[in-house]
């Protein structure tokens, strides 16, 4: 099995996805369509599809979202499991027919999150807190699309997760950082704008126990969702 995972910047990766398709001997590969002259892949050779996160909006025309859109829209079409991260959500959300818009409020940071009915129930979540406390980066949030289940919501943004058919699921959240990753988003001249923004220092590993549990959860449920397609 193989999945291929849709980067947009060079410092939004797999994260603490890696660590539960590599313990699965699931392969991986990178599409880096945001680079210029990067080749173009053929989506429908791969078991799954991963779309990171990103600073831009799926709402600015850019062509290489357009086409992963496309993808997105084909793969959940044919049933095949599909993950989004943020912009990765919004891109499906957008795929499939719902709006992406900007949030009242930027969410930076650590932030509580509730689980839904639905959600509580749901495969990848079923097991977890009915609140918990996950990391955020996100200005926009979206619609849920027809015939999607709603499975998250947070204080400040009402549409956290939701899961299309069987095997398709968009998280707003970030489950996949590590406090690595977070200290190095928040150095990134991409992010300066945001940073200003934020009240006070971010502690990269605050939650940091919790939320490799919640990762090695939801992830890897996700990821034997592969091996039944």
């Amino acid at each position: 099995m193989r999945v291929l995972a849709f980067r947009h910047v060079p410092f939004e990766h797999l994260g603490r996805i890696e660590p539960e398709l590599v313990r699965r001997g699931i392969g991986i590969d990178y599409a880096d369509l945001y680079q210029p002259g990067a080749a173009e892949p053929d989506p429908a050779r791969y078991d799954g599809l991963i779309f990171m996160g990103g600073a831009m909006s799926v709402n600015d025309g850019l062509p290489h979202l357009e086409r992963e859109a496309r993808w997105v829209a084909q793969a959940v079409e044919a049933g095949r499991p599909v993950l989004g991260v943020c912009l990765g959500a919004q891109l499906i959300a957008k795929a499939l027919g719902a709006s992406v818009y900007r949030n009242p409020v930027k969410e930076i940071g650590w932030f509580e999150i509730e689980l839904t009915g639905e959600g509580a129930a749901d495969p990848l979540f079923a097991g977890v807190g009915p609140r918990e406390t996950v990391f955020q980066w996100h200005g926009e949030t979206f619609d849920l699309p027809p015939g999607a289940r709603w499975l998250a919501s947070s204080t400040a943004c009402c549409h956290q997760a939701f899961r299309i058919g069987s095997s398709a699921y968009a998280l707003q959240f970030h489950l996949e950082v590590t406090p690595e990753m977070i200290a190095d988003w928040c150095s990134q001249d991409m992010n300066c704008g945001d940073m200003r923004e934020v009240r006070g220092p971010i502690d990269s590993a605050h939650n940091a126990a919790r939320l490799t549990a919640l990762a090695q959860q939801v992830f890897g449920r996700w990821c034997d969702l592969l091996a039944i397609q």
